[in-house]
């Protein structure tokens, strides 16, 4: 089955989404302190390091399915960006500030979810 256009670039947008996943949960670990709130500051939280790491596994994992056309990616992808979007909310209203990472990832993932709205999208993974 030929591969549209349209999943090729959504699937690319879930594998950034999973690479910036990976990278904030980094970031809540306080390996990159030139991201926080200020130069040189260390933020620690555990609990978004976990979530984090594991939105970044699944989001690679829903790669492949939106990759090889598997239609429970589409179901997937937009579960994970729904949750994905309140996970950026509530880090970007309970931190204090805004991560410039945690912008990055909300503004792809609503992105996603437009996307894969639309009706082209849907009728490619077999959804009326």
């Amino acid at each position: 089955m030929k591969r549209p256009i349209g999943v090729t670039i959504i699937a690319i947008l879930a594998a950034l989404a999973g690479v910036l996943a990976a990278v904030v949960a980094l970031q809540w670990l306080g390996f990159f302190p030139w991201l926080g709130p200020g130069p040189n500051v260390r933020t620690f939280n555990l609990w978004y390091a976990l979530l984090y790491g594991l939105l970044a596994y699944i989001y690679i994992w829903v790669f492949q399915m939106l990759w090889s056309l598997n239609e429970a990616g589409w179901i997937f992808v937009a579960v994970i960006s729904i949750f994905d979007i309140i996970l950026a909310l509530v880090s970007m209203l309970g931190a204090g500030y805004v991560p410039t990472v945690v912008t990055a990832k909300f503004v792809i993932d609503v992105l996603i979810l437009i996307y894969i709205m639309l009706p082209g999208t849907r009728r490619a993974f077999g959804r009326p």
